[in-house]
C-alpha cells in the first residue's frame, strides 16, 4: 500500500466547543451527523453506514479541545493513521474552528477532502450552525 498524506481542513463553527464536543466525542453524537449509527464499548467505536461496519479505537480525548480515531483497518500500519477533530477557540473574539485532520492516499485526497466537507455540512445542519 502506498503512504497515505496527512491533510487537516478548517471549519469555522458556530457554536460553542462544549457543545460541539458531544458531536465529536459521543456514539450519539457522532450518530446524528456521522454515521447511521455508532456504537462503543470503553474507547472502542463501531460505526455503521449502509449495511457495513467499521470499527475504531478512540486514541486521544482532551474535552472540549480535540479527540483522535484509529481505525482498526490501520492498527497494524507502521505509520500512524488516524482522524482528528480539534477545536480551537479564538482567545479574543471567542469564534470557535473545527479542524478536521485526516489522511489519504494521494489519487484520494480530493475525494476525501469533499468527504469532510459534505460531512461536517451535514453537522452544521444538525446544530443549525
Amino acid at each position: 500500500m502506498s503512504k497515505k498524506i496527512k491533510f487537516s481542513i478548517e471549519f469555522p463553527m458556530h457554536a460553542s466547543s462544549s457543545f460541539l464536543h458531544h458531536y465529536l466525542s459521543s456514539p450519539d453524537g457522532l450518530s446524528e451527523w456521522f454515521a447511521d449509527n455508532v456504537n462503543s464499548r470503553g474507547k472502542i467505536y463501531t460505526f455503521f453506514w449502509d449495511g457495513s461496519e467499521e470499527q475504531a479505537t478512540q486514541k486521544i480525548f482532551k474535552r472540549e479541545e480535540k479527540v483522535q480515531y484509529k481505525w482498526f483497518e490501520d492498527q497494524d500500519e507502521k505509520e500512524d493513521y488516524y482522524f482528528e477533530f480539534k477545536l480551537i477557540v479564538d482567545d479574543l473574539t471567542n469564534d470557535v474552528s473545527l479542524i478536521v485532520s485526516d489522511f489519504a492516499e494521494e489519487d484520494d485526497l480530493e475525494e476525501a477532502k469533499m468527504f469532510w466537507e459534505n460531512q461536517i455540512d451535514n453537522l452544521k445542519q444538525k446544530i443549525g450552525a
